[in-house]
């Protein structure tokens, strides 16, 4: 089996193509294993589809399934225009929140995520305001001045109570600073794409950005979020780090 290992601004996916659907859970877990196997925070499997490029099917480094990753769909995108499954510069797959279009330019792709539902502005927990925003996916979103400094266990609390992932982000002058618990993964990321956007989504209803923003991951590099004509876009470049072979 031919694996191609993909970094989303040090979020980092393992791509496999495959004819049919099946449970790839445990593959998923062999696979993304730090130690033992190529080493992921998820798996990214394209499958054909009758009207779309592909649709995937999206596993996280545990095994359990998730509807939506940004930075997995920017990852994908270039993959599949690498592969010629997409081509001229556009990708539009399928995924379990809806179907995704990303535009590849080189190591730039840019996807049109789906559209955000705010489920509450007025969750409060240990005495702070947090928001609770779908963005494919659902995530806690805090507002803090200072980030330097993430609680592990409260994330794991909160995300074992919401069932969530859970963010926590500072603004600087129309630039956002996130850091992102993810369920799945079950620690911090070094970038989380919608938990990136929902932070967004909390930052620009509060009037505290305007629709085009710098928003930095932990990893520290720079991605672009804008919404346009009600679409959310999430930009950033990509890096295909190695092709292998490994046992199916």
């Amino acid at each position: 089996m031919t694996v191609t290992k993909y970094s989303a601004n040090g979020n980092d996916f393992v791509m496999i193509i495959k004819k049919k659907k099946k449970d790839r859970s445990k593959l998923a877990q062999r696979l993304c294993h730090r130690q033992n196997g190529v080493g992921a925070d998820g798996l990214v499997v394209l499958i054909p589809h009758p009207e779309y490029d592909f649709e995937w099917e999206f596993y996280n480094a545990d095994g359990s399934t998730a509807t939506m990753c940004g930075n997995a769909s920017r990852a994908v995108a270039h993959f599949a225009m690498q592969k010629g499954i997409s081509q001229d510069g556009i990708a539009e797959f399928l995924t379990g929140a809806g179907v995704i279009r990303a535009r590849v330019n080189g190591l730039y792709v840019v996807s049109d995520m789906t559209k955000p539902i705010i489920l509450s502005q007025e969750i409060q927990e240990d005495d702070e305001n947090w928001w609770f925003v779908d963005t494919g996916v659902p995530h806690l979103v805090a507002i803090r001045e200072n980030i330097d400094e993430f609680d592990i266990e409260q994330a794991r609390r909160l995300r074992n109570k919401y069932n969530c992932n859970v963010n926590i982000c500072k603004i600087v002058e129309n630039t956002l600073y996130v850091r992102t618990y993810e369920r799945g993964v079950e620690d911090e990321t070094l970038a989380c794409g919608t938990g990136m956007v929902a932070s967004f989504v909390r930052a620009y209803g509060e009037n505290l950005v305007n629709e085009n923003v710098k928003i930095f991951p932990r990893s520290g590099d720079e991605l672009y979020i804008s919404l346009e004509d009600d679409v959310y876009r999430f930009g950033g470049k990509v890096t295909q780090t190695f092709v292998a072979q490994t046992i199916d």
